[in-house]
C-alpha cells in the first residue's frame, strides 16, 4: 500500500484529490494538510510514501517542502499539483526530483495516470535490488509518457468506470447480476448495464444466461483470467 498526504490550503481541490485517492487501487490517504508546517507534521508522525504538493499556500511554498524534504533525504516523493506553469518554476520542482508535475485544472486520466505510473515504479524497484539497463529504460520511459486511453462509448465517464470496476472487484470472484451492480453503487440499473456492455465487449467480463424458475433470463457476469490486464487502459 502506497501511503499518500496532501498538501492543499483549497478545501475543493483538497477534496478532488482525496476522492481521487480514494478510488485509486494500491493507495491509502494519511491525511490531508493545509500548509507546509502541518504537511511537516505528518510526515514526521505518519509512514508517508508520496506527497501530493500544491506550490502556492499561505506561509512557506510547496517548492520549500519540497527542498527540506530531499535535504533531509527522506525516503518520501513528491508529485507536484500546481497551477503554476511557469517553464522556471517547472524546472526547479523537476531539478529538486519530483516524480511528476501535473498543473491545474487536470484531468482525472491524467492523475490516474501519474499515480499508476508512479505504483508500476515502485513495484518494479521493490521486486529487485538491481536493474538492467533495459528495465532502468523502460522504467524511465513510463514515467515520462502519457499513453492515450481509448475513448469510452457516448455517454459513459471514466470516474463512473472506476466505481464500477470498484464494486465488481469487491465481489472477488463471485457471479454477479446487473442489479448487484446498482445495488452497491447506487447507479441505475439502466446506466450499470452501458458498462457491463463495454467491459463484456472489451472481454474483461464473461457473461452467462442463467434461467430461473418464472421470468425471464437473468445475465451473470464473472471477471475473465485477464480482466486486471484488459481493464487497465480504460481507467
Amino acid at each position: 500500500m502506497i501511503h499518500v498526504l496532501i498538501v492543499e490550503d483549497d478545501p475543493m481541490v483538497a477534496d478532488l484529490n482525496k476522492r481521487y485517492i480514494e478510488m485509486s487501487e494500491g493507495f491509502s490517504l494519511v491525511g490531508i494538510a493545509p500548509g507546509v508546517e502541518k504537511a511537516w507534521d505528518v510526515i514526521e508522525a505518519e509512514k508517508v510514501d508520496l506527497v501530493l504538493l500544491d506550490i502556492y499556500m499561505p506561509g512557506k511554498n510547496g517548492i520549500d517542502l519540497l527542498k527540506r524534504i530531499r535535504r533531509k533525504d527522506l525516503a518520501v516523493d513528491v508529485m507536484m499539483i500546481s497551477a503554476a506553469s511557469e517553464s522556471d518554476t517547472i524546472s526547479k520542482v523537476l531539478r529538486h526530483g519530483a516524480v511528476d508535475y501535473l498543473i491545474k485544472p487536470f484531468t482525472f486520466d491524467r492523475f490516474q495516470h501519474a499515480l499508476h505510473m508512479y505504483k508500476s515504479r515502485m513495484s518494479r524497484t521493490s521486486q529487485s535490488e538491481v536493474l538492467s539497463q533495459q528495465e532502468l529504460d523502460k522504467l524511465m520511459q513510463n514515467t515520462s509518457t502519457h499513453i492515450e486511453k481509448p475513448t469510452l462509448p457516448k455517454g459513459l465517464t471514466r470516474s463512473t468506470l472506476h466505481v464500477v470496476w470498484k464494486a465488481i472487484q469487491n465481489r472477488g470472484d463471485s457471479a454477479f447480476s446487473t442489479e448487484d451492480i446498482a445495488n452497491d453503487t447506487n447507479i441505475s440499473q439502466v446506466s450499470i448495464r452501458k458498462y457491463l456492455k463495454l467491459l463484456e465487449d472489451s472481454e474483461v467480463l464473461l457473461v452467462n444466461m442463467v434461467y430461473g424458475s418464472v421470468g425471464r433470463p437473468v445475465f451473470r457476469y464473472t471477471c475473465s483470467s485477464r480482466c486486471d490486464e484488459l481493464i487497465e487502459p480504460y481507467l
